[in-house]
Parts: structure tokens; sequence; C-alpha cells
């Protein structure tokens, strides 16, 4: 294609935009809402997926061992396992150290009562968190089989509750992203098919003059691209300031609330973001010409 008739094509798909200005507005009003729920959800379920991390690695699983144990050979066979993420031995000095941290007023004076004598030297423990909690269930079992190995503690009713909830959250938003982007696909459709409608006897003078199909398609290509690149740039910047406004009010005035949870970066959101929302709503704009002029256009 010659660069005077993609030329030619960019300026009739602006024309299209302009002729059809109020249908045009609508499609990119409702790429922008599609878009925005999108990166909404987006940074919603970033953020949700951080906290249900920070949470996975908070649920470890204790394993106490039989007197005789091999802790080195135990050591060695937990170690290699993919799924194991931390791995940390805890002897029964620390672990004594802990619990009177946690329960006494005056740790220091109720270590000093016991003396030498340990009430927990029997509870020296690897404490282990997991890649993925859900398959706690499996690794349980496997240490459970091992030799030397008395107890596993660990909370699989809680790894099962944050599978469900990532499974669910995950679920939801693809359902929702895909109904918004229909939605957009149909608006853009309708856009085009009016200005097909509109150039109507042009198009078939074009075609009357040996104008191929690619030729008479292109600007309304251009014109559903163009809706498409308008529709999700915008919704970008509203989340960007949207974001980073929150991200301000919570660290200025409810700092608690990050030392509870730790919000992700506005960065490492935004790097995934920004070619994603451009990408679909250029796909979308795109698309939606695509489908239209195949169904309209007899040419």
């Amino acid at each position: 294609m010659r660069i005077s008739s993609i030329w030619y094509s960019f300026r009739q798909g602006i024309k299209n935009i302009k002729r059809n200005l109020l249908f045009s507005l609508a499609s990119i009003g409702t790429i922008v809402s599609c878009l925005f729920l999108f990166g909404v959800f987006y940074v919603v379920v970033v953020n949700f997926k951080s906290a249900m991390k920070s949470l996975e690695n908070s649920i470890s699983i204790s394993v106490f061992f039989e007197e005789d144990a091999d802790i080195e050979l135990l050591s060695a066979q937990i170690r290699t396992r993919e799924e194991v993420d931390t791995f940390d031995y805890i002897s029964a000095e620390e672990a004594w150290i802990k619990y009177s941290n946690d329960t006494y007023d005056n740790p220091e004076e109720a270590r000093a009562a016991f003396g030498d004598d340990n009430p927990l030297a029997k509870s020296a423990s690897f404490s282990i968190t997991l890649k993925d909690v859900g398959k706690q269930a499996e690794f349980v079992r496997f240490l459970e089989g091992l030799t030397g190995v008395r107890k596993v503690k660990s909370s699989q009713f809680t790894a099962d509750t944050i599978s469900s909830l990532n499974l669910f959250v995950g679920y939801a938003s693809l359902g929702i992203i895909f109904i918004l982007l229909l939605v957009s696909i149909f608006l853009i459709s309708n856009t085009v098919t009016i200005g097909i409608t509109v150039r109507k006897e042009e198009i078939k003078i074009m075609k009357l003059i040996g104008a191929t199909n690619f030729f008479v398609r292109a600007p309304f290509i251009v014109e559903g691209v163009v809706i498409g690149l308008i529709g999700s740039a915008i919704p970008l910047v509203l989340v960007y300031y949207a974001y980073d406004a929150i991200l301000n009010y919570v660290v200025g005035r409810l700092s608690l609330v990050t030392k509870l949870f730790e919000f992700v970066a506005i960065g490492d959101i935004f790097k995934f973001l920004i070619p994603v929302t451009l990408a679909i709503g250029v796909g979308i704009g795109f698309l939606g010409s695509i489908i239209t002029t195949r169904k309209h256009l007899r040419v």
C-alpha cells in the first residue's frame, strides 16, 4: 500500500470520527469506562494478591522431631522440595524465648525463674512456608511420612480459604472484564456502521472505479483504532492519578494501614497496565471495525 493511500485512509478515518462525533464520543466514553474499571480491577486484584502472598508467607508449617531423629537428613529431604519457599530451623532455646516473649508480661524474669530448665526442651522444629498454600495438604502428607518426624502442625483451613479466595477473585475479574470488552466492541461496531451508512454512495463509486476491498475498509479500521487508542489512554491517566492520590492519603493520614498492609508500588503496576490497556483499547477498536466492515460492506 502506497504512502499516499495510507495518508488518505488516515485522513478519512479522522473525518469519519468528526462526522459521527456524537457516536464517536459515546464509543470513546464506553471504552474509557470499561478500561477504567479494568484498571481499577487490576489494581485491586494485584494488591489483593500481594496481601494474600503476605498472608501465605505468615502461614508456616511446623515440623517436630523424634529424639533420635537425623535432623540433617530431614533438612536435606525437605529443602529439596520445589514447594518450599522458606525453611528455618528453630532450636528449643529459640522456641522458649519466643514463647516467653509472647506469653509473659516480664519474659526475662520468667526465663530467669526457670533457669536452665527449658520447659520446651523437646520443641525444636522446622518452620516452613510454601510458594503455593494450595499444595499444603499434599506437602503435609509428605512430611508425616518422613522417618523421624514426630508431629506436623499446620493450618489447613486457612490455606484452603486463601486458595478459594484467590480462585474466586481470578474468575470474577475475568468474567467482568470479558463483559466490559464485549460492550466496547458493540459500541464501536455501531459507530463504524453509521460511518458506512453515511458514505454508502461514495463507497459504491470507489468500487466502480477499481478500489480494492482493503482500500475501502482501511478508513473505518483507522477510525476504530483511533477511537480505541484515545479510549485507552484516558483511563490510564485517571487510574494513575487516582492510585497516586490514594497512596499519598494513606501514607500521610492512615500510617497504621501501611503497617498492616503494604500497597504495591505504582511503578510495578503500570509497567504492566500501560501496554496491556493500550493493546486492549487498540484491539477493541480494530476488532470492532473488522467485524462491522465485513458484515456491512458488500465489496
